[in-house]
């Protein structure tokens, strides 16, 4: 698997376990387990490669100078969630807000996250959502 697929992948799926944990309330041990090691992944790939993404060159003023920035914080948001949601699963807490207001947190980034994303790839034309959707998707988008 190329680096690219195994960020799609993770991307999308760190959303989906995102999403199953809140909705079951951090009972279902499956879940948590799962979104915590990919989320842990997902960084561990970023942190040992490099980010695969940029501002792209229609992306102008501060939204390009935030947007390094603000893509590490997504990445540290997203780890400390899961580290912290993993460690709750062993009876352990981390310091700092608890795991239900990190991941509440981070689904809120996450629609930041997502509406940035539209905006670039619908107003600026850049491509933006070609870059993390698997290729079977790129027709419709």
């Amino acid at each position: 698997m190329t680096r690219r697929r195994a960020t799609i992948l993770l991307h999308w799926l760190v959303l989906v376990l995102l999403l199953l944990v809140l909705a079951s309330g951090r009972e279902t041990a499956l879940f948590t387990a799962a979104f915590g090691l990919s989320g842990l992944a997902m960084g561990a790939l970023a942190l040992a490669f490099g980010r695969m993404n940029g501002p792209g060159p229609k992306l102008t003023g501060p939204f390009r100078q935030a947007h390094p920035w603000l893509n590490r914080a997504m990445y540290l948001l997203l780890v400390w969630t899961s580290l912290s949601t993993l460690a709750l699963s062993f009876g352990a807490h981390l310091p700092g807000p608890g795991t239900h207001a990190l991941l509440v947190a981070l689904v809120a980034a996450t629609a930041l996250h997502a509406l940035f994303n539209l905006w670039r790839h619908m107003a600026l034309m850049d491509g933006a959502l070609r870059r993390i959707t698997p290729r079977s998707l790129h027709g419709m988008l």
